[in-house]
């Protein structure tokens, strides 16, 4: 565990500085076929300094935490800001302005378990997987945890400290039919500590059973018919287009680096009836999945409305892209490590539920598809993606039929959707996101289910 409060080190700064401790502790254990093949815990902790000057930044870091390791990593941090202002004369103004202070730890309070536990815990589930679901040519569980702990300072006098959990278990399982092999995956858990979160094994066995029908629909099922088809995405598949194929697209340095949505700021890029947001910490009164309160440059986390009624509104932005667009920070900064700066990152990036019935949905599709889950996927800078799907249903006559194999979508995410014709009145998230962009980090992604048209692969 860090010191919360690191006030103490604001004599030392002399320009704008951002002054940052850190500890990740990360848990991994796995189990495949009743064998352990992983378990290891490790933690990565250190301090870093950021300072700015006229349009430039020096950055120090050090893995040890101590009073003469602080005052090294700030003085050169200092210094290096220093040097590049000196050559470099770029003479842009202070940053903005942006003060604020927040204690968040969400330790859980419950005894915890210990890793001999844990690992009794997923042989249970292994052990129930192996016994009722003898057809299975393969099987994995694992437990995953990321323990993200960090204490902030900044020279203007933000003040900030989190402790933010994640843990889920994960379950692959695989089976063979006709000689061709299937597999579907589920992940369960999210924000928390195990504890918090898994009491029993067998509180995880009727989703399990649910996951192996869907296996088996899967694997009995048929190929879908390639070319544009009346869709509905479950919200796990919202999410990942909210945050692959848009999200992406309009973080302020992506739309600096050439991105599309430059282009669509206070236009139309969605049905009027779409509204999407990347919350800070609360979405409909509830705790977000990644609770960010305020970010790594020490502004208060305020929710980005990317896109309301249809009209994308603004970029998500950190100091110095609010600077160059003339508005304020919305606490988009993120860092992963103690030594990673701090660059724009989304938090929980999601569709606005409507008020649309998922039965409903389904009944006005005659010919179409329910698409439930992806597994790997890409987008780009002009918001074109294309996913892979792993678990999904036919729709025929307003009902749900066969199981569909393997196939994949792809598009352009701001002519898709405005396709969206439906928004179902519910939210879901799903646990356990990771954005990749130059630095892992976790990300929440969800929403409700949409009805659209996209363009779906065969066989």
């Amino acid at each position: 565990m860090i010191e919360k409060d690191i006030s103490k080190y604001k004599k030392m700064f002399s320009e704008y500085t951002e002054l940052r401790i850190q500890e990740n502790r990360n848990c991994a254990i796995s189990v495949v076929n009743g064998d352990i093949m992983g378990n290891n815990r490790s933690s990565e902790s250190g301090v870093s300094a950021r300072v700015y000057k006229k349009g430039v930044w020096g950055f120090s870091s050090n893995p040890t935490i101590s009073d003469e390791t602080v005052q090294t990593v700030i003085k050169a941090a200092t210094e290096n800001a220093l040097y590049l202002n000196d050559r470099e004369r770029r003479n842009k103004p202070p940053l903005p302005v942006s003060i604020d202070t927040a204690e968040k730890d969400f330790m859980t309070g419950k005894k915890r378990k210990t890793q001999k536990e844990m690992i009794d815990f997923l042989k249970e589930i292994d052990s129930y997987i192996g016994k009722t679901y003898t057809d299975l040519t393969a099987r994995t569980t694992v437990y995953r945890c990321l323990e993200m702990e960090k204490a902030l300072l900044t020279s203007e006098g933000s003040r900030a400290y989190s402790m933010v959990p994640r843990s889920i278990i994960y379950t692959s399982l695989s089976l063979t039919k006709d000689g061709q092999p299937f597999e579907l995956y589920e992940v369960f858990g999210g924000f928390g500590q195990f504890e918090d979160l898994f009491v029993k094994p067998e509180d995880l066995y009727e989703k399990i059973d649910s996951q192996y029908e869907h296996l088996k629909k899967k694997s009995e099922g048929v190929y879908a018919k390639a070319g544009l088809a009346d869709c509905i995405f479950g919200p796990d598949l919202a999410g990942i287009l909210s945050h692959e194929a848009i999200g992406h697209t309009v973080e302020a340095d992506i739309v600096l680096g050439g991105s599309i949505a430059a282009n669509y700021l206070n236009k139309v890029v969605a049905n009027p009836n779409m509204t999407m947001i990347d919350y800070a910490h609360t979405a409909m009164g509830k705790l977000c999945p990644i609770p960010v309160f305020v970010d790594d440059e020490g502004t208060k986390a305020e929710d980005a409305v990317l896109i309301e009624n249809g009209v994308l509104k603004t970029f998500m932005h950190n100091k110095e892209s609010a600077q160059h667009f003339c508005v304020k920070p919305t606490g988009n900064a993120r860092a992963y490590t103690y030594s990673d700066e701090p660059i724009i990152r989304m938090r929980n990036t999601a569709i606005v539920p409507g008020t649309d019935k998922l039965e409903d949905m389904i009944a006005s599709i005659d010919d179409g598809y329910y698409l439930m889950q992806a597994s790997n996927g890409q987008a780009d800078s002009t918001s074109e993606f294309m996913f892979g799907i792993v678990k999904g249903y036919e729709i025929k006559n307003g009902k749900l039929g066969k199981g569909i194999k393997d196939t994949t979508i792809s598009g352009v995410a701001f002519e898709m959707l405005k396709t969206i014709s439906m928004i179902s009145d519910d939210m879901s998230w799903s646990c356990g996101g990771m954005c990749g962009k130059k630095q892992l980090i976790p990300v929440g992604m969800g929403g409700p289910a949409v009805k659209c048209k996209v363009n779906i692969g065969g066989k």
